[in-house]
């Protein structure tokens, strides 16, 4: 299960909407080993398209050589999808590659009728795909 504030849920969904028509990206960064998401860290869709996204490489790796400076980890990587439903396609499977990280996925098509916006977690590990439930908690209990 994704355990995850109410603020970094906010920040995601905004971020998703504000790139709207493109997929919006990005990672909620945690300390190491806790896999607890405490820092929203919203990237560059480097392919700049509604339909596919695309880190930057040299963001990408300015992250990574951040996240060992301050021994952190990615939590949550996320990004939108603005016209299908929030489920990982092959691409999103292909470039899975963290595998105790949650992929959040957040859908800005009303694609079921059930509101503007679709925010599913899932874990992908060596290609298989396992979706989970989302806890949005108004803070985290005390560590």
């Amino acid at each position: 299960m994704l355990t995850i504030t109410q603020a970094l849920y906010d920040q995601i969904v905004a971020h998703s909407r504000a790139d709207h028509p493109d997929e919006a990206c990005g990672v909620v960064a945690g300390p190491a080993g806790t896999g607890r998401a405490e820092r929203f860290i919203p990237m560059l869709n480097a392919a700049r398209s509604p339909t596919f996204y695309e880190f930057d490489s040299a963001d990408l790796l300015k992250l990574y050589r951040e996240l060992d400076d301050r021994d952190e980890e990615p939590v949550i990587i996320y990004h939108s999808h603005t016209a299908t439903e929030a489920y990982p396609s092959r691409t999103d499977v292909t470039y899975a590659n963290e595998p105790g990280a949650h992929y959040v996925l957040v859908s800005t098509a009303d694609t079921d009728d059930q509101g503007p916006f679709q925010f599913r977690s899932y874990r992908i590990v060596d290609g298989e795909i396992t979706e989970e439930d989302v806890e949005v908690v108004e803070a985290y209990e005390p560590a």
